[in-house]
This record gives C-alpha cells, sequence and structure tokens, in this order.
C-alpha cells in the first residue's frame, strides 16, 4: 500500500506541475507569462493580487493551488516554475533543503488558532476540548499542509490523539475551513487569516497561538526569467500594492519594500571592495530587473558624504554601505544598525618588484630620498588606519617627511607605484593582487592593526530595504568572487554597530 501511494503521489504531482489553472487575461504582446505555485491558504490574496497585476502589468500570471507539501513535492518532480509561495518557515526551510528555491520575499505573517463554527456554539476554549465525544474536528493532513505540521510540532504528544479523534481529515486548510463554515464539523485547527476568510470564530489557545509564521514568495531554483518572477514578487509583498490586498483579506502584512516598477539600489562601498563586486552587482542587478547606482571612495568621504545629506530623507542616502574596515561604520551607526562582517585584508607596504630600496618595516619608510604614499586619513579608511599606526608606532613625524603624495583610495597608490611615481605605500593586500602583483611586492606590517575588515550594512528604513538584504544574500552565496582577489572570507559573522569598539591605538592622543 505505502508502494502505491508512493506512486499515486508521484503521479499527482507530475499533473499538478502540468495543470496550472490561468487566469483568461490577454497577455501584452512580448511579455511573459509567469507560473506560481500557491498554498492554498494564501488563494483569496494572491489571486486578486494576481489579477490586479495582470491588469497593471500585462502579465499573465497561472496559478496552481493545494497545500505547502503537495506544492514542494510537485516542484521537485516537475522542476519547473517562476515562484512558490509557502504558507509557514519551515516549508521554506524544506524548499531550501531541497534546492528548488532561491530568493524569499516574506508575504504576511500568520498564527495557528482554533477554528470553531460562528457563535461557538459547543463552548470550545482549550485544546482539550477538541478531545470532546460530541465536538467534531477536523485537520489537514501534515503530510501536505503546512498548518498540520506546524500545529503537530507544537502539539507534541496531544497531536496523535487529536489526529486519531478527527473526524475529517482532508489535504488543505481551506478545505476543512469550508467544512467549518458550513458546519459539518465543530472545530478545527486553521490559521487566524483563513479564520476571517471563512467568518469562523478563531480561539487563541497558548499552545498554538504563541508561534507565528511567514507566508513568502520564494523564487524557484528552475526559473528562467528571474526579473519577471522577482517584479511580481516584490508587488505581492509592496504595503501599497499586495500587502494592502493581503490586509484586507486577514492577514497581517509582513512589510515590503516600497513599490517601484523599476528600484534604484544605492549603494555605498569603500574602494577596497571594487575588485570584489563590480561584476557581482551587475549581475544582481540583471536578476532582480533593478538598477544598481554604486559610489566608490574613501569611506572618510562616503561618511561625510552622509552626514551632509541632512537625513535619509534625500532620496539619495544610500540603501546599503560596505565599508572597508569597521572603524568606520560608528560614524553611522545610527542609520545602519548591523554590521555584517563578510570579509577581511592584511594592510602592508607595496614596493616595486625585487625591492629595490630594501624596505622591510614600517621605520624604513623614513630613510632618505624615499618616495611615500599613502591614503589620506580624513578621507580612507585605509589613511586613518595608516596614521594610527604610525602613531602608535612613534613614526608619524619621520615618515611624513618622505610622503608626496595622498590619496583617497588604495588603488590609486597602486597606480603610480606601477608608472615609477613613488618608491613604496601602504596599501591593502588585495589592491596589489588585483592585476598588480606581477609588478609590485607586497610586504606585511609587524603591527596588531594591519588588518581590514570590510562589514556590509544595510539601512532599516530604506524604501528598498529587503532588496538590500538580497543584495547582501547574494554576496554571500558568491564567496569566490571575494577570494578570487585575495579577501579572506568571513561571511558568517554579524554585530550591532553601536557595540564596535575603535581600538586605543586607532585614537587621536
Amino acid at each position: 500500500m505505502k508502494k502505491l501511494a508512493a506512486i499515486l503521489l508521484l503521479l499527482a504531482a507530475l499533473l499538478g506541475g502540468l495543470a496550472f489553472y490561468h487566469h483568461r487575461t490577454a497577455s501584452r504582446p512580448g511579455a511573459t507569462a509567469l507560473t506560481v505555485y500557491c498554498a492554498a491558504g494564501l488563494q483569496k490574496p494572491v489571486e486578486a493580487v494576481a489579477r490586479q497585476y495582470e491588469r497593471e502589468s500585462g502579465v499573465a500570471v497561472r496559478l496552481q493551488y493545494d497545500g505547502s507539501g503537495a506544492l514542494l513535492s510537485q516542484l521537485r518532480v516537475a522542476k519547473m516554475g517562476d515562484l512558490f509561495i509557502a504558507a509557514d518557515d519551515g516549508s521554506v526551510a524544506d524548499a531550501r533543503k531541497a534546492g528548488v528555491i532561491r530568493e524569499v520575499l516574506p508575504l504576511a505573517k500568520q498564527r495557528p488558532v482554533i477554528g470553531v463554527r460562528a457563535g461557538n456554539p459547543k463552548n470550545i476554549r482549550t485544546v482539550a476540548d477538541l478531545l470532546r465525544d460530541d465536538v467534531k474536528l477536523a485537520l489537514a493532513n501534515p503530510e501536505t499542509a503546512s498548518i498540520s505540521r506546524v500545529s503537530r510540532t507544537m502539539l507534541g504528544d496531544l497531536w496523535p490523539k487529536l489526529a486519531a479523534h478527527a473526524a475529517v481529515m482532508k489535504p488543505t486548510v481551506t478545505g476543512i475551513a469550508a467544512d467549518l463554515q458550513i458546519g459539518t464539523v465543530d472545530a478545527a485547527i486553521i490559521w487566524d487569516s483563513i479564520a476571517a476568510q471563512f467568518k469562523a470564530g478563531a480561539i487563541e489557545v497558548p499552545e498554538l497561538s504563541l508561534r507565528s509564521e511567514n507566508a513568502s514568495a520564494c523564487v524557484v531554483e528552475f526559473c528562467t526569467q528571474s526579473a519577471a518572477a522577482l517584479h511580481f514578487a516584490r508587488y505581492l509583498a509592496a504595503p501599497e500594492k499586495g500587502g494592502a490586498i493581503f490586509k484586507a483579506s486577514g492577514f497581517t502584512p509582513a512589510g515590503g519594500d516600497t513599490w517601484a516598477d523599476k528600484p534604484e539600489l544605492i549603494l555605498y562601498s569603500g574602494g577596497v571592495n571594487r575588485p570584489a563586486i563590480t561584476e557581482l552587482l551587475k549581475q544582481f542587478a540583471g536578476r532582480e530587473g533593478v538598477t544598481m547606482q554604486t559610489v566608490f571612495n574613501g569611506c572618510g568621504i562616503l561618511c561625510a558624504s552622509m552626514k551632509t545629506m541632512g537625513g535619509t530623507e534625500n532620496p539619495k542616502y544610500p540603501d546599503a554601505y560596505f565599508a572597508c574596515d569597521l572603524c568606520f561604520v560608528p560614524p553611522v551607526a545610527d542609520v545602519f544598525p548591523e554590521a555584517v562582517i563578510l570579509t577581511q585584508t592584511d594592510i602592508g607596504i607595496v614596493v616595486k618588484k625585487g625591492n629595490p630600496r630594501g624596505v622591510k618595516t614600517l621605520a624604513d619608510l623614513a630613510q632618505p630620498n624615499l618616495k611615500v604614499g599613502l591614503c589620506n586619513a580624513e578621507q580612507s579608511t585605509l589613511g586613518y588606519m595608516t596614521r594610527g599606526m604610525l602613531k602608535s608606532s612613534g613614526l608619524n613625524d619621520s615618515v611624513r617627511k618622505n610622503v608626496v603624495v595622498e590619496t583617497p583610495t588604495a588603488d590609486l597608490l597602486v597606480t603610480q607605484l606601477r608608472v615609477g611615481a613613488l618608491d613604496a605605500a601602504i596599501v591593502y593586500r588585495v589592491s596589489v593582487q588585483a592585476g598588480a602583483s606581477e609588478h609590485l611586492d607586497f610586504l606585511p606590517i609587524q603591527h596588531e592593526g594591519a588588518k581590514a575588515v570590510q562589514p556590509f550594512s544595510v539601512r532599516t528604513n530604506s524604501p528598498h530595504a529587503q532588496l538590500a538584504q538580497r543584495l547582501l544574500v547574494f554576496l554571500k552565496a558568491n564567496r569566490g568572487s571575494f577570494e578570487n582577489v585575495g579577501f579572506q572570507w568571513r561571511g558568517e559573522e554579524a554585530m550591532p554597530s553601536k557595540d564596535i569598539k575603535v581600538p586605543e591605538w586607532l585614537k587621536d592622543k
């Protein structure tokens, strides 16, 4: 019997993957229809959003409804589609584990409740009441429906008793909610949002209702039109678009980005990150169908620019900030509250190939007639850290006598070394490895501060905060691009920006 059931499930998945419900709305010439697998409990708002989206965009949306678990099975077999709209976080986790989704956009929050008939004629108040002989209980199948999988986890040993007592078990939460509405059952475990849709009473109980789950739109791994899929996903999540419809349908919207047909994401980045992220930013913009405006410069200049903008109400204020080192996050910590550490790189002395002047230490930069280049301490992270190392080593005055140029970024120093305008400079290791290592030698500096750590931060009040978070996820998924240009990877660390402490050797004495 188990083998037969498995075969039937497989056939259902194959047939389901092909038999998509299609709104009969003509799509604009040249537009591509979207195929969406949607959890049954989300049918009412998603269908309304899809119809509105079709009218506004001219793009047809094909929808298939079932339990989240059943849809996931279909996805794994059919390997087709554009979006998977799951009812709970567990289904999203399972889809990630199965390798069938990529980007995830939260749409709405919902909680399990005991649904009862209007007026609650059986006076059901607790989970224990569901086991009474006079209560006819309906449950959704936990193998196909998210509501029962979540409930089964929360109720523990009590779940098998409820399952044994249930008079009805159906594959979707809407199926049992419909039974509740017409009065063929007395109670069911459903989402609070479903209770509102089916005009049922909702009894909150501590065993169930303390838990909140996200309904999310997930881009399918096999999607061949990611920009179109993400465009609709952003529309579903936007407060002015899908969010308003979810709210009107009894859901609590998760809060998406402000709607824009083609958002522009503004990133401020320290120059050290340029070799690793330039191509990645192009890939991200193409995949999302958005515009990227990236400003590379010294972090001192970037922070000063933000300070002069008069606040985040300025439309040109960056949505994300990728600093050269943690020490340049505190000046903007109130706007960028979390620092996610992605990489680090050494700071050292760079000289011409073969080191003709015999430079080995910071003290050697003070030798007579040596043309030295440094980054500007007011404009850049590297210059600020270099000044701190020289001061703490008692070498600032003697080395500065040889400084002939100060620049806002390390790559400008590397260029001047290559053309012979300098004998030595203090730069990041990655600035040398990014195409100049065959012409120059990099010499490590023996100082506790000879290391820069690169954090990525998202502005929480950005109208494109979720888009910026997806950029962060995209960068973390491309670790190799950073390591290929010489960065050391540290992509799993994060800290509150307010907790970043400037080390003593960096403080002005």
